[in-house]
């Protein structure tokens, strides 16, 4: 099912075997090393996720998308267990770097808030568990990592992301793409950090 999720998508599984160093100068101008992000969109009906390569020559490759679906006439712990079982499997199979999750909406009532950060509280724990360290990131830095422009409409991250990650058509459902976005930004900020921390040495 996995394997037909990655076709539909167009998606390439490439193993860590195959992240290669360039040569010791292009490596320096460009990235100091290569990353894996795992990215997720957190939700009590659907939590998306996303996992990312970055490669020593700037490139981008999307290894795994999909979406966690939960049924709402299930009791919510059900639905936390599940998408516990799941982020697992995930992690385990995929082996991120780092897990990169988006911050909670301020625009959100109290009661979805609380719903969404109980689903955001079990995404750290599996992370924790795994030894894996979790950044978070608000809408705004996620669209401007992915776009260059921090209110940039939902479409345009998503044709983005597309277009970042080469693939033939925008991830479905949305979530997919949006956790795609997530790990993205999460690869260019850690990037970033890490070119600068070269610099200094």
């Amino acid at each position: 099912m996995l394997l037909k999720h990655r076709q539909l998508l167009g998606i390439r599984h490439l193993p860590r075997a195959e992240c290669q160093v360039l040569s010791p100068l292009r490596v320096k101008l460009l990235y100091t090393s290569c990353m894996r992000a795992l990215g997720i969109d957190c939700g009590t009906e659907c939590t998306g996720y996303g996992v990312v390569e970055l490669h020593t020559d700037g490139s981008l490759v999307c290894l795994a998308g999909g979406a966690i679906r939960l049924s709402l006439r299930e009791p919510l712990p059900i639905r936390l267990a599940t998408i516990f079982d799941r982020m697992v499997a995930i992690i385990e199979q995929h082996r991120p770097d780092n897990v990169a999750i988006e911050d909670v909406f301020y625009a959100l009532n109290v009661k979805s808030a609380l719903k969404l950060g109980q689903v955001r509280g079990v995404a750290m724990v599996v992370a924790s568990r795994a030894g894996l360290e979790v950044a978070e990131y608000s809408p705004l830095t996620i669209k401007s990592a992915v776009v260059g422009y921090g209110k940039a409409e939902k479409q345009q991250v998503q044709h983005m992301v597309a277009q970042l990650l080469d693939l033939p058509a925008i991830p479905e459902p949305p979530d997919v793409a949006d956790a795609l976005a997530i790990a993205i930004c999460h690869l260019h900020i850690a990037a970033t950090r890490e070119r600068q921390h070269a610099t200094i040495r």
